[in-house]
């Protein structure tokens, strides 16, 4: 049986499906990076307007932003947010056709005859754990954009019942669409402001229903420049200073063990974005990531102390370092508020999902929200096989996001007012 309408969540989930959201690092300059971004997030403030809301895009942000006024009288009833994010990864997203298979079968499905796209249980096991249910999947050639558009129509579809249902209390709740969370920038744009006393709030981004992730990598950019001196090499004996080669030195002494492909759960690595070179200089980008913030520190010391003894080594200064924090790892914030993840995982409970906290192996929006004062985990969107031509969603996962956002708005009312679950949340 079905929380909310899964007509309405398949319709809207088709509709937004097909715009083209993807965004673009290279117009970062711009807010947000692509139009069709801006295009979506209008349309949603028309959409949230019809529902009886309040809602405005923000120009600076790139956000639509909303609330649901809340039908309690009870000033502990603290005000949250709920944030989803309306672009796609970077993959073709051009006349993106979702393809909608009714009481799955649990079999192949041919995704694109001409070319052979098959989405296959065989390779992608969680497959049959959405025998008979509506699964909707793209046309093989295009991702179908499940990131973060499921969460986008599941957002609605809980926010299109707690209007329809004003007998299920609850307290204000402010609504973020917001863009470019792919290229990491949506969060650093989002504004406080829009969520002017939200104690907490939560991401919708992956994962699967019932996971929770309110640990993410602490992260770094690294970029090192390197100075050769180009000499004709006729006349290069003692004076030509080759940058290709100082730059092997140094990628040559980043641990060879330690770069994402051979590191799961919690560990942390380097990972190498780019390298380019000739004789005159070379330019390495690289990323530093880890869990544990004492690591996360000693990885950044470690690079800034192999710059220092390469120039120790070469003299002159011919290796230079900039060094900039991208994101914290959101526990460090939510710690201090365990009850935003206590008050997820027992509504979980009480929607009938086994709550698995997990880590999670990169950031969201909710690293920068955090940030900003407002603690943000991140809860689910269903899916799977993000980023590609293999992604799919059923709407029964979309209805029971719908349902769990609804029963965590019900359950901060009853918590609020017979007290809180403020359990400490595991040590590391």
């Amino acid at each position: 049986m079905s929380f909310t309408d899964l007509d309405y969540l398949e319709q809207e989930f088709i509709h937004f499906a097909k715009e083209n959201t993807r965004s673009d690092a290279n117009q970062a300059e711009q807010v947000p990076t692509t139009p069709g971004q801006k295009k979506m997030a209008l349309e949603l403030v028309d959409l949230l307007k019809s529902y009886g809301l309040r809602a405005h895009y923000n120009p600076a942000s790139g956000f639509c932003i909303s609330k649901v006024p809340g039908n309690v009288d009870n000033p502990k009833v603290t005000p949250f947010g709920i944030v989803a994010h309306v672009d796609t990864a970077d993959f073709s997203a051009v006349n993106i056709q979702p393809q909608v298979h009714r009481n799955y079968d649990g079999q192949k499905i041919v995704l694109n005859e001409q070319e052979q796209i098959v989405l296959d249980p065989a390779e992608f096991p969680a497959l049959k754990q959405l025998q008979g249910q509506t699964l909707i999947t793209g046309s093989g050639t295009t991702l179908l954009g499940v990131d973060d558009k499921a969460g986008v129509v599941g957002l609605l579809g809980a926010i299109k019942y707690l209007v329809e249902h004003p007998e299920v209390k609850h307290g204000d709740i402010y609504i973020g669409f917001g863009p470019d969370e792919e290229i990491g920038l949506g969060g650093t744009r989002f504004d406080p402001n829009d969520f002017p006393d939200a104690e907490f709030a939560y991401t919708l981004d992956n994962g699967q229903p019932g996971e929770l992730q309110y640990e993410t990598f602490n992260a770094s950019e690294a970029k090192i420049h390197i100075r050769g001196t180009l000499v004709h090499p006729g006349n290069a004996y003692g004076l030509m200073v080759d940058a290709t080669k100082l730059m092997t030195d140094f990628l040559s002494q980043l641990p060879a063990d330690q770069s994402p492909e051979q590191t799961k759960d919690k560990e942390g690595f380097y990972m190498v974005v780019s390298a380019s070179s000739n004789v005159d200089h070379a330019d390495v980008d690289l990323i530093i990531r880890d869990f544990d913030w004492d690591k996360f520190t000693a990885r950044e010391q470690f690079i800034k102390d192999l710059v220092a003894k390469l120039n120790q080594k070469y003299g002159e200064d011919r290796f230079s370092l900039q060094l900039d924090r991208t994101y914290l790892n959101i526990a460090n914030f939510v710690r201090k508020l365990p009850y935003v993840v206590n008050l997820a995982m027992d509504a979980y409970k009480k929607v009938g999902l086994t709550p698995q906290p997990k880590p999670f192996r990169g950031g969201t929006d909710g690293n920068f929200i955090s940030e900003k004062g407002i603690p943000t985990p991140n809860l689910f969107n269903g899916g799977g096989n993000y980023h590609g031509r293999y992604e799919y969603i059923t709407v029964e996962q979309m209805d029971k996001l719908a349902e769990t956002l609804v029963r965590i708005a019900h359950e901060h009312v009853l918590q609020s007012e017979n007290g809180r679950n403020e359990t400490p949340l595991p040590a590391d």
